[in-house]
């Protein structure tokens, strides 16, 4: 519709140029002394349009030729740019398939070119960091804008950038803290990689990957406070799997039991203000040995009492109680037997529970009873510890021979069992 329109229109001028120039009769005079010229005044429209499209397009050719040498800048910066371009889509795609060391050639070729610096100062510093050459990564991160110190990342100084200021992106800086903390961390310099995430958080605020990252941190450095903080607050988020978060908070209370293991106030303080989703046998556990250790079995045994009560049921706890003593004496130990009874209503084929009462009974000179239960453990899991015990209990009851049968017994069994799981769950 439009080119018909335009076509109508065009017709239209043609005809009103034909009519006018047909009824204009009109002359122009031109004198010059002693020369005259006169022409129609058509003539002179046409000379005069025609002059003016030769003046316009002789313009446009002078100012052409003058401005080619920016137009040919302007080209070769355009080629530069898109090669640039190319080499860092090179860079990023070699970076993903494992080619370190080509995507650091890539990366440093894009930094010459003076494009897009900043990225390619992440690609490098990346790249080396897989290569684990931490002298280039703390090279381009500096380049990469991160703030100066980053020499400490290298065993040696490493080479100054000749302008990593004019090149620095503030837009790179969060990522090159990233990069430097990690770098820091796979060296095992854990203060160094919290310093670098404190200036994160303080320039750009918290992610779950720095979480994550500053929890392996405070791991290592056992921060067990700091890392139930962080545990808390990647639940929160979603940043880590509930299977997970408890193993690590498993984990950092019995490094934090560990170190109150001579305070038995502060550590049953601590134990009790724990969240109850927080406490378990494990860790229970823990405490109740570090309790037997400071001759708190009294403490010990009503904390086990009470994670068994609380908790799922844990052979390794029953076998502790079967350990302690009773300050109170045999009514004490009465009421203990009655409750391991109880447990073994609920677990009868548990041989650590047999063994704690075949322990209880003996403290309690209950001879017979302790026979039995030690007998019905054995008769369940043959293990060294069991035959030791019973080989004792017979050997003060006079049983001399039979007693001996069961050191040898012990003797052989020991080489072929497998050792006892520590109580943070660790592998033993």
């Amino acid at each position: 519709m439009r080119s018909l329109l335009w076509f109508l229109g065009s017709c239209l001028l043609a005809v009103v140029i034909a009519i006018g120039v047909r009824y204009n009769n009109g002359l122009v005079l031109v004198v010059l002394p002693p020369w005259r010229v006169d022409f129609s005044l058509n003539f002179f429209i046409a000379a005069l349009l025609l002059a003016w499209v030769f003046a316009y397009f002789l313009l446009r050719s002078i100012l052409f030729s003058l401005g080619l040498p920016a137009r040919a800048r302007a080209y070769r910066a355009a080629r530069q740019r898109e090669d640039a371009t190319r080499m860092l889509e090179d860079a990023i795609r070699l970076l993903f398939e494992g080619r370190y060391g080509q995507a650091l050639r890539r990366a440093e070729g894009v930094w010459e070119k003076d494009h897009a610096c900043g990225t390619a100062a992440l690609i490098a510093a990346r790249a080396a960091q897989r290569l684990r050459e931490y002298e280039k990564v703390a090279l381009w991160l500096e380049r990469a804008g991160t703030f100066a110190p980053m020499e400490k990342f290298a065993e040696k100084p490493a080479e100054k950038s000749a302008e990593p200021a004019a090149k620095a992106d503030p837009e790179t800086r969060a990522a090159a803290l990233m990069i430097g903390a990690e770098s820091a961390v796979e060296q095992g310099e854990y203060e160094r990689a919290l310093l670098l995430l404190a200036e994160l958080q303080r320039l750009h605020g918290r992610h779950i990957a720095a979480l994550r990252l500053e929890l392996r941190a405070r791991q290592q450095t056992g921060d067990a406070e700091g890392v139930l903080k962080l545990v808390r607050q990647l639940e929160k988020r979603g940043g880590l799997p509930p299977e997970v978060a408890r193993a690590i908070r498993a984990k950092a209370h019995t490094d934090a039991v560990r170190r109150q293991k001579d305070d038995a106030g502060a550590l049953l303080d601590y134990y009790r203000h724990l969240r109850r989703e927080e406490q378990s046998p494990r860790l229970a556990l823990a405490v109740a040995e570090n309790l037997h250790a400071q001759g708190e079995d009294d403490k010990a045994a009503s904390l086990i009492e009470a994670a068994l009560a609380e908790h799922e049921w844990l052979p390794e706890l029953a076998a502790l109680y079967g350990e302690l003593d009773a300050a109170d004496g045999s009514r004490t130990l009465l009421a203990r037997i009655a409750r391991a009874d109880a447990w073994l209503e609920q677990h009868p084929e548990d041989s650590r529970l047999l063994l704690a009462l075949g322990r209880i009974c003996e403290r309690q000179q209950l001879w017979g009873k302790a026979k039995r239960y030690l007998e019905a453990s054995l008769a369940l899991d043959p293990d060294r510890e069991t035959c030791l015990a019973l080989a004792h209990l017979l050997d003060r009851l006079g049983e001399t021979e039979a007693a001996n049968r069961y050191f040898r017994k012990a003797a052989e069994t020991g080489a072929r069992l497998p050792r006892k799981k520590p109580a943070d769950g660790s592998p033993p």
